[in-house]
């Protein structure tokens, strides 16, 4: 049964497979547990709301007896790091959503499975409380690096990840070992310091965390930090010395959109809603909302320092968001010297306490 199910998943374009047992680890559960106690999780409430369901495979399907692992590469044609961007977008999300890319998949494995094995089946991806990275390793996919992501010997740091739930027991493969050894290029890579020690990070100062679950003002002494990252953050990832055995996609649902290589940021700061709607359908980055993905472009067009870009900023002044104006303020004040700055402070009414504080914070900074 294992044999054939391996061979089906690599007839669909699945890229590695695990079986492992519907069960996690004691240390998975504790570090679980420690990473919400200490409120790591930051404003992702869904983590502690389903924490006895991602502790356990057999709490969220009590049927379930053992897990199909499914891996599939979104590696980029060139290192992340190399690229040379006005705004740069984490590699996962210059395509489809991987979402629908991978359910369409796992769907189309789970009814084979059902069909020819008669068996109840449950699919996966990670909108779903499962703790994928652990069930990954037990399954011999790959192994949880120091950046807490999955790293796989044959792919690198590129890869997504779903399961199939299976109301029968198969065996399970060997566990994959941790092949990090004394390396911490991730851990020094980082912009932000978010790893609070190898193996442990804190997504409150994640920039992935920041621009993409965090919704209110990112907090200023973090700012300067994101550098020109509208959404998300590759850096400990592109680092990884195992992707010297990575490949590029081979799913075309998985290869970069030109028009999301290399935005231009004035173009995205003028976004209306419905343009934001637009551009972004069939991305994951549609999920953020129009009035995040503006305070990302500001922060970065701030850190980028370019006067040219003044003219984008000071149109978001007036933007009906108070995130958008709010950040909008704070970009100006990067982009401005102090006299015009002030001069701007002073002609500008502003009833929003919250955009109120981002002028008297940038007054205050001058």
């Amino acid at each position: 049964i294992r044999d054939a199910i391996r061979a089906k998943a690599l007839e669909l374009g699945f890229d590695a497979v695990g079986f492992a047992k519907a069960e996690l680890a004691v240390e998975a559960q504790d570090n679980l547990r420690d990473f919400i106690a200490q409120g790591l999780h930051g404003e992702m409430d869904w983590m502690p709301a389903k924490a006895d369901r991602r502790a356990d495979p057999k709490v969220l399907w009590p049927e379930a007896r053992s897990v199909v692992v499914l891996g599939l590469n979104y590696g980029p044609e060139r290192n992340p790091l190399e690229e040379e961007n006005q705004a740069r977008i984490s590699v996962y999300a210059r395509h489809r959503d991987y979402h629908d890319v991978l359910k369409k998949r796992l769907k189309a494995l789970a009814r084979w499975i059902a069909d020819t094995h008669k068996t109840e089946v449950k699919v996966f991806v990670d909108t779903a409380p499962v703790m994928e990275k652990p069930l990954a390793q037990a399954g011999g996919i790959g192994w949880q690096g120091k950046h807490t992501n999955l790293v796989s010997r044959d792919l690198g740091s590129w890869l997504f990840l779903g399961e199939v739930f299976l109301a029968i027991d198969l065996p399970a493969d060997a566990a994959e070992t941790d092949h990090c050894g004394e390396c911490r290029r991730c851990l020094d890579a980082c912009p932000t310091r978010a790893f609070t020690a190898p193996y442990r990070i804190d997504a409150r100062r994640c920039i992935s965390y920041l621009t993409i679950e965090h919704k209110g003002p990112i907090p200023h002494d973090l700012r300067p930090l994101i550098g020109n990252r509208i959404y998300g953050c590759d850096d400990c990832l592109a680092v990884c010395p195992w992707n010297k055995f990575a490949k590029a996609a081979s799913a075309p649902e998985l290869r970069a959109r030109a028009d999301l290589a290399a935005p231009a940021l004035a173009e995205l700061a003028g976004l209306s809603a419905a343009a934001f709607r637009q551009l972004f359908s069939g991305s994951p980055i549609k999920r953020i909302g129009r009035d995040r993905f503006l305070r990302n472009v500001l922060i970065a067009i701030g850190n980028r320092g370019e006067r040219g870009l003044i003219p984008a900023v000071e149109r978001c002044l007036s933007d009906p968001a108070p995130l958008v104006r709010g950040t909008a303020v704070w970009a100006l004040g990067q982009l401005l010297d102090a006299a015009t700055f002030k001069a701007r402070a002073a002609a500008t009414a502003e009833a929003d306490p919250a955009v109120q504080a981002e002028w008297a914070a940038g007054l205050l900074e001058r």
